[in-house]
């Protein structure tokens, strides 16, 4: 039987520790008849931490605030230019286990670069999506009673200053870039609209 769509929010630019402190109680509440939700957004500038993130990967954050956080993976940066859709999912439902889950996100976002000629791949030992030698998208995911939360960042126009502070996703010198390297003219709107499409179908709903 096909899964009813995802719901899809959005939230405009917003700070993170609400979204954030919104999506673990939206998780904790949900029950096996509530639909899945697709949350849109930019935040303000922040660092977010996962779970096993080490304090060595924070080189010199400055004056922007860090955020330890209950997802996978180590520091990253979040700021205006930067579209982030977070994935409130119920796994069970949709028969797929977080690997799946990963390998999806990926694959949704490899095939929306490719919309825009942007030749991008996935590492299985690094996660995320790479042009070149540079990281364009991150992905952290939490998983509780079979349900996810967390997300994706994609880079499209932001400031990549920030990420000097810090080692992106916990390795030494990686190197970040953004849509707006690669392609003259895109709308942030469109890439979000495209983005999700790609998203439902590449999980599953459709």
């Amino acid at each position: 039987m096909p899964v009813k769509l995802p719901v899809i929010k959005e939230l405009g630019q917003t700070d993170y520790e609400p979204v954030w402190q919104s999506m673990k109680q939206f998780t904790s509440v949900r029950d096996g008849n509530t639909d899945d939700e697709l949350w849109v957004t930019e935040h303000f500038p922040v660092y977010t931490q996962g779970l096993n993130g080490r304090e060595e990967h924070l080189l010199s954050t400055s004056s922007i605030p860090v955020i330890q956080v209950d997802r996978g993976g180590q520091v990253t940066y979040h700021g205006p230019g930067q579209l982030v859709i977070y994935c409130l999912l119920d796994l069970n439902r949709l028969g797929i286990g977080i690997r799946q889950l990963v390998t999806h996100i990926e694959q949704a976002l490899v095939n929306l670069l490719k919309i825009y000629n942007v030749d991008a791949y996935a590492k299985k030992e690094a996660p995320g999506v790479y042009v070149g030698h540079a990281k364009i998208a991150a992905l952290g995911l939490r998983i509780r009673k079979g349900c996810s939360y967390h997300g994706l960042s994609l880079n499209l126009d932001l400031d990549l200053s920030p990420f000097s502070g810090i080692n992106p996703c916990g390795f030494k010198g990686l190197e970040v870039t953004r849509l707006s390297d690669h392609v003259a003219e895109f709308s942030t709107e469109q890439v979000s609209q495209q983005l999700c499409s790609l998203l439902i179908n590449t999980i599953g709903y459709e």
